[in-house]
């Protein structure tokens, strides 16, 4: 099995309403999925939740659904839930843009989803994250908290991120 394949990818832009149709239905994957997973312990911490359709969507339909999701989606569910909690709203939100604009600028300029394009999107959005949660919470040990916790996580966005853009949206 080949673990890159030929699929269509989408460039939305903000004036089509398309954009927000599909954006919306990212945000409510962002919002249910999270809910899902803090039913387990330490669920949010280790699955990483937040940031799989934002991955997803930012791929598939371009940075700015991308960027649209991994705005909305935390503030969303930290107004609705109480997760993420406002002391770490801003760093979750860091790490969702620098994700959305990783991944939109990986497939624009791939045209193509592979499990390497996707681990370095991942990786790329994680290092960098790391160094922004860094600045931002003051706290090293508190930033590295996706690689000390989050494997899984990791490995869902890159397995299940290719997945889904390859396999269940092909269209």
């Amino acid at each position: 099995m080949s673990n890159t394949s030929a699929i269509k990818l989408y460039t939305l832009d903000y004036s089509q309403f398309k954009t927000y149709i599909i954006t919306a239905l990212f945000i409510i994957g962002n919002v249910v999925f999270p809910q899902l997973v803090h039913l387990m312990p330490k669920g949010g911490l280790m699955w990483l939740p937040i940031y799989f359709f934002t991955l997803v969507g930012a791929y598939k339909y371009g940075w700015k659904v991308g960027l649209l999701t991994a705005v909305a989606s935390p503030i969303i569910n930290s107004l609705l839930f109480g997760m993420p909690s406002q002391h770490v709203l801003p760093a979750i939100m860091f790490k969702s843009v620098i994700l959305a604009l990783s991944a939109g600028i990986a497939a624009n300029y791939f045209k193509k989803a592979s499990l390497w394009i996707l681990i370095i999107v991942v990786m790329s959005y994680q290092v960098i994250g790391i160094l922004g949660e860094w600045v931002i919470t003051e706290n090293f040990f508190v930033a590295i908290q996706d690689l000390r916790i989050g494997i899984p996580g990791i490995l869902v966005q890159i397995f299940g991120g290719w997945g889904i853009i390859n396999f269940l949206i092909r269209k």
